[in-house]
């Protein structure tokens, strides 16, 4: 019976930055939640590919590249022959060095693992699905072009209103330039779970008849480990005893 009442509406740019190049802990995590695959099959695939020289040394446990690398960095990229389509506009100019990517301080014995740019002796066909061999390539090739495209150019959204003193708070975000999810989006449960929702623009003061929804939620003791879960847990064992 009473009217919304908008107290605020904020609507600023942000920026989402691809996530970082992988070491051998975070390729197992995304292998296991995108396909399913077990941290030993992760592992046995990836020193597979390194035997065949298409990846660099797998068992690594950092997330970057030392700066020597970076003149390398075209020369990959113009080797990636099936992946033209994603390298072509970055060879088109200048490649971003970034700090996200280079930073000697945190090399230890090995670097990032990331494409050699050397070409796998499969043939890729959309009619047949990738092997756990071409699946668990592809997303090192595609995390490593990702890290340098421009970031996620994102507009959000939080709007604030008020209903016979009671305070309510909406946030909703909408993407304006993909930028770097051209090469790798994410998955859609990812997508799904995160706060996507678009909200139109409303102006300070503005009121209005409104519907409101009542959504009943219950708590879940925490989930039984999955061996994504279970390899970041092993990261900070002891963090919740």
């Amino acid at each position: 019976g009473n009217d919304l009442v908008i107290t605020d509406f904020e609507k600023k740019k942000g920026k989402e930055y691809a996530h970082k190049l992988f070491d051998l802990t975070s390729l197992q995590v995304f292998c296991n939640k995108r396909y399913g695959l077990s941290a030993d099959s992760t592992l046995k695939i990836a020193q597979k590919l390194y035997e065949q020289k298409l990846i660099s040394y797998p068992r690594v446990d950092t997330n970057y590249l030392p700066t020597d690398q970076y003149p390398k960095i075209k020369g990959i990229l113009e080797g990636l022959r099936d992946y033209e389509h994603f390298t072509k506009p970055l060879l088109a100019k200048a490649i971003k060095k970034t700090s996200r990517v280079f930073n000697d301080k945190k090399i230890t014995d090995h670097h990032a693992i990331i494409p050699t740019g050397q070409k796998p002796n499969w043939t890729n066909s959309s009619a047949k699905p990738l092997t756990d061999e071409q699946k668990v390539y592809d997303v090192i090739t595609k995390q490593f072009i990702a890290n340098f495209y421009p970031d996620c150019i994102v507009s959000n959204t939080t709007v604030f209103a008020e209903v016979a003193e009671v305070k309510f708070k909406a946030k909703g975000k909408e993407i304006l330039d993909p930028g770097w999810q051209v090469v790798l989006p994410p998955s859609k449960k990812k997508a799904k779970d995160e706060d996507s929702t678009i909200i139109p623009v409303f102006a300070k003061n503005e009121q209005g008849p409104h519907e409101p929804k009542m959504i009943e939620k219950k708590t879940q003791p925490p989930k039984l480990y999955t061996e994504a879960t279970l390899l970041r847990g092993m990261e900070t064992a002891g963090k919740k005893v």
